[in-house]
């Protein structure tokens, strides 16, 4: 942990200080790129990074299932369809529009979850539902890029979907981080509770707890926060993923108390993997989700087969 502090602070100075030549002009063009660039996009990737990190660890505990993600309700995809929809067929291309259809498109989803899971909103109901609205918000992303009006409009959505932390302000960055925020200190204060549900059903409910309303609420804050995030920076995966399944390794079996672990190591490595968008010398950043993806697939293998190690007798 004390790590992953020290390597967030690192990572945090870098990202907002480098490269250094700005930092050699005038005081007022200084302020522009140290404040009005930098910071929100620092502070974007930290906290879109800890969203991520908290949310995965959150229904991983909750589904019991190392490999559930953000993107197992369907509001990551919802967001970034409701995005895509704004900028490819509406012609729509300011921040602000973009950033209420995702929420839009993120809540629409969340709706539709619970209305496919009905009253019993049972685990394997609930996983199975968001599995088919992440489908389906992925044809339809299809669609619409495919009837894309514009060369720019495609670019426009194509780019939202890819993920981006640039050209981002501040009232942009507080209006994903302080509703993710909210949702995920929520999320953090139910970590006992996902520890009582690790114990199956029945145990948890002799102890007092409600499944149900545990669940409910775990996929709702969790949908708030990732909805949130999307609607502004667009969609990043593998994040989600990745970083609980190591922090529950700094938790000795207590998936609830890998929340706010995971988040810092989320926050850790979407800042790196901003980094490496803006220094790859390829005369161009490359998207944030082509980096995540690039380097969350080996990492994956790597636990996947370290896991099958361990299970070989």
């Amino acid at each position: 942990m004390a790590l992953a502090l020290l390597l967030l602070a690192v990572l945090g100075a870098m990202a907002l200080l480098f490269p250094v030549e700005p930092l050699q002009s005038p005081p007022e063009l200084s302020r522009l790129v140290l404040v009005d660039l930098r910071l929100p996009r620092l502070l974007l990737a930290l906290g879109y990074g800890a969203v991520l990190g908290a949310t995965g660890a959150a229904l991983q505990a909750l589904f019991a299932n190392p490999l559930a993600s953000p993107d197992l309700t369907g509001a990551s995809s919802g967001a970034a369809l409701g995005a895509v929809l704004a900028s490819s067929l509406l012609g729509l291309a300011s921040p602000l529009a973009l950033g209420l259809a995702g929420a839009g498109g993120a809540l629409t989803a969340l709706l539709l979850l619970f209305a496919l899971a009905g009253r019993r909103a049972d685990s394997a109901t609930l996983l199975l539902a968001g599995l088919a609205i992440s489908l389906a918000a992925g044809a339809a992303t299809s669609l619409a890029l495919a009837l894309a009006p514009s060369p720019f409009a495609f670019y426009e959505a194509f780019d939202w979907l890819m993920g981006s932390l640039v050209d981002r302000s501040l009232p942009q960055a507080a209006a994903a981080l302080v509703p993710a925020g909210i949702a995920v200190l929520l999320l953090a204060r139910r970590a006992r509770d996902l520890d009582t549900q690790a114990l199956g059903e029945d145990v948890a409910a002799s102890l007092g707890l409600d499944p149900k309303r545990l669940r409910v609420e775990v996929v709702v804050l969790a949908s708030v926060a990732v909805g949130a995030c999307v609607a502004v920076c667009g969609a990043v995966g593998f994040i989600g993923l990745i970083a609980p399944v190591i922090a529950r390794g700094w938790t000795r079996g207590h998936p609830g108390r890998a929340i706010l672990p995971a988040a810092l190591l989320g926050a850790v490595l979407l800042t790196a993997a901003d980094l490496l968008t803006r220094l790859a010398p390829l005369g161009r950043s490359i998207p944030l989700g082509v980096v995540t993806a690039a380097a969350g697939t080996p990492l994956f293998l790597w636990l996947l087969l370290r896991m099958r190690w361990r299970l070989t007798p």
